[in-house]
């Protein structure tokens, strides 16, 4: 089989070090093995924002048939990345601030920042401005759950309130008590830092 990229059935472009057998084992070199993380964190992170992704587990590599098959599999040539190989990447994508572990404390289910939490507080912000929330008070389950589909539909309550906090610095937004819990108000406020 010839090393070429390749287009999964959901549509995500599967770059050409995918078809390499050696891809999907853990590499004794160094550099070699440093070269292999950043491509795997690369593709976890592009597919995740493909597919609308937000989380990713070890044993998603075990898991026949899940979110993750298209990329953490190769059947074309009988390859699948192993669970520990899966948990070093995901370490390491720790170590460089591309996911968190959650729950805190454990290194087994993670919350991927194919966006950095900057830029998912740049897109609640434009998201309230562009649909009239501003100075609204709204609860978090509004915001992940709206009637009408939103870049912000899903996302996990983490990665919201980091976003948040990130906003309330920069006096854009604050939060508020509510009936149900914590709700958000979003302000035109400064964009400086």
């Amino acid at each position: 089989m010839s090393l070429s990229p390749h287009t999964t059935p959901s549509g995500f472009r599967l770059p050409s070090i995918h078809a390499a057998p050696p891809f999907f084992t853990q590499q004794p070199n160094p550099a070699t093995q440093a070269v292999a993380t950043e491509q795997w964190s690369r593709l976890i992170l592009s597919y995740a924002k493909h597919r609308n992704l937000f989380t990713i587990k070890v044993e998603d590599a075990q898991t026949t048939g899940g979110d993750w098959d298209e990329i953490l599999r190769n059947d074309r040539i009988n390859r699948k990345l192993n669970t520990s190989y899966l948990a070093y990447i995901l370490e390491q994508m720790e170590r460089s601030c591309r996911l968190a572990f959650d729950p805190p404390k454990q290194s087994i289910s993670a919350v991927l920042y194919w966006r950095t939490p900057e830029e998912w507080a740049e897109v609640l912000h434009e998201w309230a401005t562009s649909t009239g929330q501003l100075n609204t008070i709204l609860t978090f389950y509004e915001i992940i759950e709206p009637p009408v589909p939103s870049p912000l539909s899903g996302v996990p309550m983490s990665i919201l309130r980091r976003a948040i906090n990130l906003l309330i610095k920069s006096n854009r937004a604050q939060l508020i008590a509510v009936a149900d819990g914590e709700g958000v108000r979003f302000l035109n406020g400064s964009t400086s830092k």
